[in-house]
């Protein structure tokens, strides 16, 4: 097995952008699981170039599916409701924002700096059809929690057995 240095596109090594202060190595190793969904979700995303659009950081994703509705939890803390946009074109839902950085005082050095800001996107595709005009979307306690009701269509039917 050979081990190949990931380099960033931006300006050269994978150590770059932290020591230009603004990542720690350990952000990078943390990055992994979501490079790894976003591959399953895209697997055609290899193939094209990463533009540094949406780099930084993706909210982490639950998703649910009950008998009448997909639930979709994603954390988004330290933002305003303003700032969160939601999509749903067919049966990919896109969750989209940014993260602003608050204002610094420079009364020191950072010591540590372990958050992402920045703009984001993440997008999933759901499992079944859903009606996208009764979709409800609520954030609370940095969550947001969007609520996805299933197309009459793709809702189980009971089929009742005759006996003849």
């Amino acid at each position: 097995m050979r081990l190949i240095r990931r380099k960033d596109r931006s300006n050269g090594g994978a150590l770059a952008s932290w020591r230009a202060g603004n990542r720690s190595p350990m952000n990078e190793l943390d990055r992994i699981p979501s490079d790894i969904d976003r591959i399953f979700e895209d697997p055609f995303s290899l193939a094209t170039p990463n533009t540094g659009l949406f780099e930084g950081w993706t909210p982490s994703m639950d998703v649910y599916e009950y008998k009448d509705k997909i639930t979709v939890k994603a954390e988004v803390p330290g933002m305003k409701k303003e700032d969160i946009q939601i999509n749903v074109t067919g049966n990919t839902l896109t969750i989209s924002g940014e993260r602003r950085q608050e204002e610094r005082k420079k009364e020191g050095e950072t010591f540590r700096e372990e958050r992402f800001f920045g703009r984001f996107q993440r997008s999933i595709t759901l499992p079944t059809a859903v009606d996208t005009t009764k979709i409800q979307a609520t954030y609370r306690d940095g969550v947001l929690t969007i609520e996805c009701p299933k197309t009459e269509e793709a809702k189980p039917k009971q089929i009742q057995v005759k006996a003849q």
